[in-house]
């Protein structure tokens, strides 16, 4: 028989050996997590649109029984209720044509009696106007008294700016344009020369930061109102800021709520780093729920005693569709989410989203589903090294599993962030377009222009005539009723109270 050896017995090559296995078992996690990096590039810019991560809604239409005809019908069919809804709104002009002189008379007898038939034929033809500035040259009137000691004066135009040469329509265009439409200053000077108006890009950048100025209590009550808020979403997005010879990396964060009307309100701030400090100041001492990714710097946020968390499902989804390449397991995990979302839509066609009865929804179907997937992501965590993608993506799960659970307990509760991460994306098509920001106040001014344009798109505001119309009013605004000032509340009193037409000058 073998002899024993004791306890204590050391044995160089075992020590060896356990420290090449630990060896390998760190390298094979490295190849898969670099297996999964490679085929997500891959996907990402060589592969076709079927291969890149589905859109939800997609695929709970195509697991039903609608058919591609169907779908297609139905698709067509909004694009034409959307036509129309357009084209009720654009400006029309009826213009008459008359036959000419020369063909007005019957082909068949040769008279020229003819009368109307009914309304005419009727086309439709659209048309561009292009736009134009136009240079306004305003005389006050002066009168003087016989006595020679009076003189009367007609009060001079409303200006942005004391002693401005540029009109609140022409600051408005900018700051949409630029906002908006992303368009970089040098092109929209480029624009206005075109035009017949001698601009500068400096001129437009001075015209921009002193509307974010003027504008500046409009968008800090924006976001006070959010921050007061019962449920906040929240994300942020890099955006580079001009040094000496190089650039440094400012980030840009948005924070959006949802009120009791659904009327969107989206306020963004601008720091020079991505630190908790940037949450904690604009929602530090609130209560309620804040929807975020699971980025550690909105941890300021909840804790100790704050607003709740909740994940974003749409996160998750991700990771699992990013470990499909090296872990087809990984499907039945996209699967369980695609449960998840089948609900939410069940709930949004019975036009109960937000009510007691979504809650009950949730209850009675989305508690069942999450059940499942808990016990599979602890089945399957021991079979993935920790490194792989899937070890990451379930690891990424399990360590906030009671945020992304919460939706269950609470109607207004979303599933996803995906609300925050559209509010960035013009942010990031302005990037793309003027690639940087001056320095750190021109960020800050960005971030208040950026909060008054999104929360006009966001509610069907048109944000030139909005901002053409408070970029004189909020100067001499009660702040005590400020509120009347943002958009959504602009809206509804101007559709409730129509702005009277203008007097025509008597003849």
């Amino acid at each position: 028989m073998p002899r024993e050896l004791p306890q204590d017995h050391f044995c160089p090559w075992r020590e060896e050996a356990e420290e090449l296995k630990a060896e390998v078992s760190r390298i094979g996690g490295e190849v898969d997590t670099l297996k999964g990096q490679l085929a997500a590039l891959q996907r990402h810019v060589f592969g076709r649109r079927a291969e890149k991560l589905p859109t939800v809604a997609s695929e709970l239409r195509g697991d039903g029984a609608d058919t591609t005809a169907a779908r297609a019908e139905a698709a067509k069919k909004k694009r034409q209720q959307r036509a129309a809804q357009k084209a009720e709104e654009a400006p029309s002009r009826e213009i008459r044509h008359a036959v000419p002189a020369e063909e007005r008379y019957c082909a068949a007898c040769g008279s020229e009696a003819l009368k109307p038939l009914g309304q005419g034929r009727t086309s439709v033809l659209y048309e561009h106007l292009p736009a134009r500035f136009e240079r306004q040259v305003h005389v006050q009137e002066v009168l003087a008294c016989t006595c020679g000691r009076g003189v009367v004066t007609a009060p001079p135009p409303a200006r942005v700016v004391d002693r401005g040469e540029y009109g609140p329509g022409f600051i408005a265009h900018v700051v949409t344009s630029k906002c908006a439409d992303a368009m970089p200053l040098h092109r929209l000077a480029q624009r206005v020369e075109r035009s017949g108006v001698p601009m500068s890009r400096s001129t437009l950048t001075d015209l921009f930061h002193q509307s974010a100025s003027v504008l500046l209590p409009l968008s800090q009550h924006l976001l006070q109102c959010i921050a007061s808020a019962d449920v906040v979403w929240a994300d942020e997005t890099p955006l580079r800021v001009l040094d000496v010879k190089k650039t440094k990396l400012g980030y840009l964060w948005t924070f959006l709520t949802q009120n009791e009307e659904g009327q969107w309100l989206i306020g963004y701030r601008f720091s020079m780093g991505r630190a908790s400090k940037t949450p904690k100041e604009v929602l530090g001492g609130t209560a309620g729920a804040l929807v975020v990714d699971a980025y550690t710097g909105y941890n300021a946020v909840p804790l100790p005693k704050g607003r709740v968390r909740v994940g974003c499902w749409a996160h998750v989804r991700r990771r699992f569709f990013d470990a499909l390449a090296t872990a087809p397991e990984a499907r039945e995990a996209l699967d369980f989410i695609l449960e998840l979302y089948r609900v939410e839509a069940q709930a949004r066609d019975a036009d109960m989203v937000r009510t007691a009865a979504h809650r009950e929804l949730r209850q009675l179907h989305s508690a069942p589903v999450l059940a499942r997937p808990h016990v599979w992501l602890e089945t399957q965590a021991p079979r993935h090294l920790p490194k792989s993608p899937l070890g990451q993506a379930i690891s990424y799960v399990l360590k906030q599993w009671e945020a992304l659970t919460r939706f269950v307990e609470n109607e207004r509760l979303p599933l996803d962030n995906n609300r925050a991460e559209a509010a960035l994306r013009k942010a990031a098509l302005g990037r793309k377009n003027f690639l940087f920001v001056g320095h750190e106040a021109a960020g800050e001014n960005l971030a208040g222009l950026y909060a008054l344009v999104a929360t006009c798109e966001a509610n069907g505001v048109n944000p030139e005539e909005y901002l053409a119309d408070v970029l004189l009013r909020v100067q001499t605004h009660p702040n005590s009723r400020i509120d009347e000032l943002l958009p959504h509340e602009w809206r509804r009193r101007r559709t409730a109270d129509p702005p009277a037409a203008p007097l025509q000058p008597s003849l």
